[in-house]
């Protein structure tokens, strides 16, 4: 039978991430991340984007020598493991099939629980791997390829959307700016090097969008046309203005940020904020989250840069905070490309 009669800090969990064409594995024992392996894909640069049918090939190569490593890294044998925490949605079917179905024969293998985990979840959660750790409750600003979200986390368990993207995310905004500017995929990391070398020249529309929700999707339209109508006149626009036209669309982007995460502290009244998900790897969102703090008196989170982007230690926590009430996933379990938060 599962050992669920262990104390809390006595728990190891095997933790498996693969929403999108990262393979991860982390193991988490007794309050720790022992290990967090990340496998990439660099095969979608050469598409501009994310190719599923790839990425699952990918994910089904990746896997087995991910966790191996892993189990590797952190020094523990497989018979040490209580549980199996593992990504069921949302994100690319295909994807979350290969790392659902590797959980499962691997807790069948062991006869240990299973533990389904919500992926945005994780990102906000990803706070708890290390000190210093955001009190509940607390705001968070999930932005990532896929999602921008702010949340409002009363416990590890209950947390609901306070405003979240009616269209495209923010990454989505940043990596079709660098399609349009000849950047290779994913661009983001890209556009917030380059920004530093830049000035904030140029100045792009902000979104009237209501409440605490935002939108993108005329973001990028009115980058397209700008550059249309620049490249109109000097075809060399973009290689002379490159850094600048960084700056000025990351400036715009992360200001449309800040200003409703600003919004959603005074509706809520709270001070403890954080950020998480793959753009919150951003150097420029970073330091103007902590300079805002600093004037509006927050108490500001930010996680390390390998618990950003997709990775299994995130999904470990998660795991680990439902095996402690006990929530475990029936075996019939299917992937959810899209989930309910």
């Amino acid at each position: 039978m599962p050992n669920l009669q262990k104390s809390p800090f006595e728990v190891t969990i095997l933790a498996i991430e693969s929403s999108c064409d990262d393979t991860s594995a982390a193991i988490f024992q007794n309050g720790r991340i022992l290990s967090n392996v990340v496998a990439s894909q660099a095969v979608h640069k050469l598409y501009g984007g994310v190719v599923p049918e790839v990425a699952s090939r990918a994910h089904q190569e990746n896997i087995v020598p991910t966790v191996d490593a892993a189990f590797q890294k952190a020094g523990v044998q497989k018979q040490d493991i209580d549980a199996i925490a593992f990504t069921l949605g949302p994100g690319l079917m295909g994807s979350l099939a290969v790392g659902v179905g590797f959980a499962k024969a691997f807790a069948l293998s062991l006869n240990v629980p299973m533990i389904e985990v919500n992926h945005m979840h994780a990102h906000v959660l990803a706070h708890f791997a290390e000190d210093p750790k955001p009190p509940f409750p607390f705001l968070c600003l999930t932005v990532s390829g896929g999602h921008t979200q702010i949340v409002l986390v009363e416990n590890a368990l209950k947390m609901s959307i306070l405003g979240e993207t009616l269209d495209d995310a923010a990454g989505e905004a940043f990596d079709k700016t660098g399609k349009l500017l000849g950047l290779d995929y994913p661009a983001g990391p890209a556009i917030d090097r380059l920004a530093t070398q830049g000035k904030v020249r140029f100045d792009f529309p902000e979104p009237q969008i209501p409440n605490l929700n935002f939108s993108f999707s005329g973001l990028k339209t009115s980058v397209l046309y700008f550059l249309k109508k620049e490249m109109a006149q000097n075809p060399y626009f973009i290689s002379e203005n490159l850094a600048d036209i960084c700056a000025s669309v990351q400036d715009r982007i992360i200001r449309i940020l800040i200003k409703k995460l600003k919004k959603a502290a005074k509706q809520t009244g709270i001070r403890h904020i954080a950020i998480a998900g793959g753009v919150s790897a951003n150097t420029g969102l970073r330091k103007t989250l902590e300079l805002t703090g600093q004037i509006e008196g927050w108490t500001t989170y930010v996680p390390r840069f390998e618990y950003c982007t997709d990775n299994a230690a995130m999904i470990a926590i998660a795991g680990y905070f439902k095996f402690l009430n006990r929530e475990f996933a029936a075996h019939d379990v299917a992937p959810m490309a899209r989930m309910a938060f």
